[in-house]
Formats: C-alpha cells, sequence, structure tokens
C-alpha cells in the first residue's frame, strides 16, 4: 500500500526534490526546520513543518529523537532522510522500524555494513570487488601513521572511516603531509561524522572518480543504472558530474555495473544506492577500476542519472519502500543522450575558493525548460531603443539593431536545462551548513550539446551577495580539455595551480564586449537627454565612443544601421534598456547573454565565465583620460587576514616569533573545513589581534607582520 505522508529528515534542495516527486504520487509532505531555515522554500513547499530546534545542525536536523517526535506529531507514515543529513542513519533506521514509520532508503544491515569504510573494503574484496591496496585496521597515532604511509609509498591518501563529501580526507606526498594532516583528519571526522577512525590506502595517480547507480527492491531485484563521471574535483568535493563517462566502455560499464551489482546483492540491498569506484585513466584494458566505498543514499548528483535513463529515482524509492517490485530489469536500463550536472556553491573562486557567506540580495536562476518548451519557445528578437543617429526624435523602438539579417540558432532547441534548489532570493546562506546553492543540470543529445547548453545557463544565472563560482563553472565548461573529455581527480589543481583568474577571453569575444558596452551607454545618453526641465536644445547622444576593456582601446562607433568596432562592422543584435541587468546579443548565428551592471564611468560585463570592466567615455573625451592620477590600493600584505567568516580554531605564534614562506600561522574553520592559514614571506609577528575560539568576520586582521 502507498503512502499518505513523507517527512524529510533533511532541507534546502534536498527537501524540495523529494517533496516535488511526492506531491506528485498523491502523497502528502512534512518538512523539519532549524531557526535558521523558520523561512525557507522547503518550509513553504511542505503541507505541514515542524521546528527542531537552534540553527547548529547538531541541535537540530542530526537529533533524530526530534525528527522521529515530528513523525508521530504530523501522522507521517515514512521519512526520507534526504541526502542522509543525519550521521547515525543506521540506528535511525532502526528506530524507525521500532516506532512503525517506513524508512525510504535501505535496510540498516546494509547501512551499517557500507558505512564503515575499513569493513566496507573487506565486504567488497570478499565479494569479488576489486579494492584499492591500503592498510584497513585502525590506526593508533600519527607515528603508526607515518609508518603505514611508508609500506604502502607515497602518495597515500588518509581518509576518515565514517567519512563523505570531501570531508575528513588529506591526500599526503611525504612523511611530513602525513604528520601535519592526520590529527587534522581524525578531528574533521570525529567533529563532522562522530567518529575519529583514519584508514589509509594508496593513491592512483591520474585517476578518475566514476560511480555506478544501483537501484533494488525487497524481492531481490537489483539493476545498475550506468555510470557517472564525477573526476572535476577540488579538495575532494565534487563540482563537475556528467552521465555517462566520456571514459567508459560499453564492456566497462558491464564489468563495474555487474561487481556494483554483486556488492549490493552481498549485503542485502535494496533502495537507490551508489557504488563508488577510483579509475585509472591510463589503463585502455578497462580493468583498472576498484572500490572506493558504497553510498547507501541519494546522491547529489542523481538527476544526471535520471536524465540519461527517464527515470525518477525518489519516486522508485519510495515505491520501494512500500514494498512494490521495480517495474522494469536490467536490460530495459538504457543510455539516452548525455548530461552534465554543475554544483553552484556559495565561495569565492577568486580568493582561493574561500566560504561565502551572507544573504541573497539577488537570485534569479536560468528558466527550467523541457523538451517541448525548449523547442518551441521563439527566439529572444533584438531591437534598439534609446538610439538616434542625427536626427533628435528615437528611432523607431521595435526596430532592429543588427549588422545582418540572417536568424539566430542560439542553443540546441532538444537541449533542456533544470534548476534543482532550495533557496530563494532574500534568504540567507548559511554559516552553519553546506555553501551548495543550487544544481544546474543540462541535457542533450550529444556531450558538446550538453556543455554549450551549461555555458549558455550559467551566464544567465544571476547570484547576488555571497561570492559563488558561477565564472567558474563556466570556465571549466569551455576548458579545452574538459570539451575532450581527458579527465583526471586532479583536473583542477593541474590547470588552475596558482588560482583561478578568470575564463580566458577570446579577441572576438571582448569586441563583442566594448560593442555592448558602447550601445548600453548610447542608450543611457538618450535617456538622460529626456530629461525634463533641461535648458537649451537637448542634446544628441554620441555616436562615437572609445571603450577600454581589459587594457585595450576599442573604437566604437553606434547607428541604427549598425555597430562597428575598429573600423569593421559587427554582426549582432540586442536590446538594452536603461536600468537591464543582463544583455542577450545575437552574435555570428548564436546568443551571448551577458550580466551587466553600471560603473562610475562604464559597465561591468559578466560572461563566459569572467568579469570584465569596459570603461565607457565619447571619443572626443577619451585622450583627457590619460591625465588621470591612478588610485595605488594599499599595501596589506603585512596583515594577516580572515579570508572568511569562521572560527579562529587554533593560533600557532605568538608576537615576537619569526615565521618562514608556508609556515602555519592559523587555522581557521568555515562551513566544517579547517582551513590552515600560511606565512607568504619571512617576517617576524609585530602584534596579535585575535586569540583561538574567537568568531572571526570576513577580512578581520588575525595578526600584524613586520
Amino acid at each position: 500500500m502507498m503512502f499518505k505522508k513523507i517527512l524529510v529528515a533533511n532541507r534546502g534542495e534536498i527537501a524540495c526534490r523529494v517533496f516535488r516527486t511526492a506531491k506528485k504520487m498523491g502523497i502528502a509532505t512534512v518538512a523539519v526546520y532549524s531557526d535558521a531555515d523558520a523561512r525557507s522554500p522547503h518550509v513553504l513547499m511542505a503541507d505541514e513543518a515542524v521546528r527542531l530546534g537552534p540553527a547548529p545542525a547538531a541541535e537540530s536536523y542530526l537529533k533524530a529523537e526530534l525528527i522521529l517526535d515530528a513523525a508521530r506529531i504530523t501522522g507521517a507514515d515514512c521519512i526520507h532522510p534526504g541526502y542522509g543529513f543525519l550521521s547515525e542513519r543506521e540506528s535511525f533506521a532502526r528506530a524507525c522500524a521500532d516506532a512503525g514509520i517506513a524508512f525510504v532508503g535501505p535496510p540498516p544491515n546494509a547501512i551499517a555494513a557500507m558505512g564503515d569504510k575499513i569493513e566496507s573494503k573487506k565486504l567488497a574484496k570478499q565479494a569479488g570487488v576489486n579494492v584499492v591496496p591500503g592498510f584497513l585496521g585502525e590506526i593508533a597515532d600519527t607515528d603508526e601513521a607515518v609508518r603505514i604511509a611508508g609500506d604502502i609509498g607515497y602518495p597515500v591518501m588518509m581518509k576518515a572511516s565514517a567519512g563523505g563529501g570531501g570531508k575528513g580526507m588529506r591526500l599526503a606526498y611525504s612523511e611530513q603531509d602525513v604528520r601535519e594532516g592526520f590529527e587534522a583528519t581524525k578531528r574533521e571526522g570525529l567533529a563532522s561524522f562522530g567518529d575519529d577512525r583514519v584508514f589509509i590506502e594508496k593513491f592512483i595517480e591520474s585517476p578518475r572518480h566514476i560511480e555506478i547507480q544501483v537501484l533494488g527492491d525487497q524481492h531481490g531485484n537489483i539493476v545498475y543504472l550506468n555510470e557517472r563521471e564525477c573526476s572535476v574535483q577540488r579538495r575532494h568535493q565534487k563540482v563537475v558530474e556528467e552521465a555517462p563517462s566520456p571514459f567508459v566502455s560499453p564492456e566497462m560499464r558491464k564489468a563495474m555495473g555487474e561487481q556494483a551489482v554483486a556488492l549490493a546483492r552481498a549485503v542485502g540491498y535494496y533502495s537507490a544506492g551508489t557504488v563508488e569506484l577510483i579509475v585509472s585513466g591510463a589503463d585502455t584494458t578497462g580493468q583498472g577500476f576498484y572500490f572506493l566505498e558504497m553510498n547507501t543514499r541519494l546522491q547529489v548528483e542523481h538527476p544526471v542519472t535520471e536524465e540519461i535513463t527517464g527515470l525518477d529515482l525518489v519516486e522508485q524509492m519510495i515505491r520501494v519502500a512500500a514494498g512494490e517490485q521495480l517495474s522494469f530489469g536490467q536490460a530495459d536500463v538504457g543510455i539516452n543522450g548525455w548530461s552534465i550536472e554543475n554544483r553552484v556553491y556559495a565561495e569565492d573562486p577568486y580568493r582561493g575558493f574561500l566560504p561565502s557567506i551572507g544573504r541573497l540580495v539577488r537570485y534569479n536562476p536560468p528558466q527550467s525548460t523541457d523538451a517541448s518548451q525548449s523547442s518551441s519557445s521563439p527566439r529572444r528578437r533584438g531591437s534598439i531603443t534609446h538610439v538616434v543617429d542625427g536626427a533628435d526624435d528615437i528611432a523607431d523602438p521595435d526596430s532592429r539593431l543588427r549588422g545582418n539579417d540572417g536568424e539566430s540558432e542560439a542553443a540546441d532547441p532538444q537541449a533542456i536545462v533544470r534548476v534543482d534548489d532550495g533557496v530563494a532570493e532574500g534568504g540567507e546562506v548559511s554559516m552553519f551548513y553546506d555553501p551548495m546553492i543550487a544544481k544546474l543540470i543540462t541535457w542533450a543529445p550529444t556531450r558538446e550539446a550538453a556543455i554549450d547548453a551549461q555555458v549558455a545557463a550559467l551566464d544567465a544565472f544571476e547570484i547576488e551577495g555571497p561570492g559563488n563560482n558561477i565564472d567558474f563553472l563556466s570556465a571549466l565548461m569551455q576548458h579545452p580539455r574538459f570539451r575532450e573529455g581527458r579527465l583526471t581527480t586532479g583536473f583542477i589543481a593541474e590547470e588552475y595551480p596558482d588560482g583561478f583568474h578568470g575564463a580566458p577571453a577570446s579577441a572576438e569575444l571582448l569586441k563583442a564586449l566594448a560593442a555592448i558596452a558602447a550601445f548600453a551607454a548610447t542608450a543611457e545618453a538618450d535617456r538622460a537627454r529626456r530629461i525634463d526641465g533641461q535648458l537649451g536644445k537637448r542634446l544628441r547622444p554620441p555616436a562615437a565612443w572609445t571603450v577600454r576593456i581589459d587594457g585595450r582601446d576599442h573604437d566604437v562607433a553606434v547607428s541604427t544601421d549598425g555597430i562597428s568596432v575598429d573600423g569593421a562592422d559587427l554582426a549582432i543584435g540586442l536590446d538594452y534598456t536603461p536600468g537591464d541587468r543582463s544583455v542577450t546579443a545575437e552574435l555570428d548565428d548564436q546568443e551571448l547573454t551577458v550580466r551587466i551592471a553600471r560603473t562610475r564611468s562604464g559597465f561591468k560585463l559578466t560572461t563566459r565565465g569572467a568579469s570584465h570592466v569596459a570603461r565607457v567615455l565619447p571619443a572626443h573625451v577619451a585622450p583627457y583620460a590619460a591625465h588621470l592620477i591612478e588610485k595605488v590600493p594599499p599595501d596589506l600584505s603585512k596583515f594577516l587576514i580572515a579570508p572568511m567568516p569562521g572560527l579562529l580554531v587554533r593560533l600557532d605564534v605568538a608576537a615576537g616569533d619569526s615565521v618562514q614562506p608556508g609556515q602555519p600561522l592559523a587555522v581557521v574553520e568555515a562551513m566544517k573545513m579547517e582551513n590552515i592559514l600560511r606565512a607568504e614571506k619571512a617576517a617576524t609577528v609585530k602584534a596579535v589581534a585575535a586569540k583561538a575560539g574567537d568568531s572571526l568576520a570576513v577580512d578581520q586582521v588575525i595578526l600584524e607582520l613586520e
């Protein structure tokens, strides 16, 4: 019998995701929330909502007894754990059974067997699954960790036994790395998962991270739903996922899938789960894959599997929990097209990807589409607004400003855009929870088209308030190595060794941006000349502009006949009315969406993974700009400044101490991750302005050097 009411023991995006499916199935919904989430979208979306407690997860979402009480109060007959916010899901699943409430997930024994990374590797080996060489026993202290790492051979990976989501993991290339990172790994494991055990295994260089989605019912039927490529990671946190993998052959897919099913069967698994594998990208035989862990829950990246299989995994989980059999077998599982997911995080890629919190002053994601909407929606048509050419009256506002008359094929009309989120404009990205703002998913018939759809959707994604990684994601999508599918888990570290400074812009793109800036300036000038009460005859807006962008000047002429840049006509069509936050231009038979913001002397233009500040001056005024004195920013190198809001866990130096480049100075914890702040140069500590235990604001001075 199908359930009547479902409670989701989680928050944000995944709670909204489950509620959408539950409502489609006719199941009533119950949300739980902390004080920080009292007005969050998942609370407003549910039929009922129950307060759990204060903002910290340990006092609200992680308290199983409070969630069970909420289920009893509301009469919920099943509980979905979401992505597994509860740290003790095994005991929670048992408690649900004792209370007569169905748990929408695997049986407790399977959770226990796979939840311990050490024991799960032993079970995987017994089930005939390939495993990575390593030490699976408990490690007593740092000295023993150093000895074990030396026996395995560097590099090695230290992992918290109960870890996940990139937390509690350290890569060590030397004994010094082990000595510095072992205790930090233990602390992160204890703080995030209540378990400080650590295991060590061989790190496979040039690896790919590929996972197999499995789904089973309570009648012994288990299938694998193809693979997902999750190799693009930063600090072991997934950033981009796609399905299928550009590396996996049909034979390899079958071998990995069958091993994943064998493991699931060995532990009596049912519901949705993921078997994660580390794959050697250098091994072309298809045999170089090894078991990492099994996640006994729904994964964040599940939408890409849904997009290529046509299955609703949340619905399947609910039906399995209700005792239904799978309605399909392995032979029915196919691959339709290609899907890519980008995780939009509240972090600043221009400042070393440091976490960012704060209010979403503006949140405007690209519109989700389906295939029918994409193919039937009319393309945006450009028109000239507020532009004159030698006449006092404005040109026809519906006239077309473009250098060609051809039609535009902006993007693959079959592409699908999907946004899974749990935030809203005016809401807050809190320091208490995961920094993910949204998931952007695209589907298209081919990988290249799915990537192009991502670039276009990221251009249209508007977020103001906390820092975000939209530019970085767009840069990844445009990167030649990514587009070729030559991926490893070290992709980001290898391609951005000096950090991220924006995606490179081609000369053609910069000319287009110069044209857009001049066009917008013309529209602004035309509006200004129409203000009532001015003395004398209305002035005509300038038609000739000098646009400086990325250090180079461009001569731009704007008229009703079109736009020229540096003396050459530009085939471009666009709309702009003063106050618009974005411009969509048709350029060379493609659409280019540019977010635009006014600056003192021009515009800030953001598109294709970077922001460009354009100084726009009338051509007869521009030469005088060379006489302006440039303001020199103050030298802050003598200060150690908090790069993010967080807790000062440890201060490693005192006033008068001498420090060397690379030496740890302090440890700041933000969003459950410890960040080591190091000296950039040799110096002496002049003064200390903070102490361990202090809550730091972003850009707060911790100490001064001399």
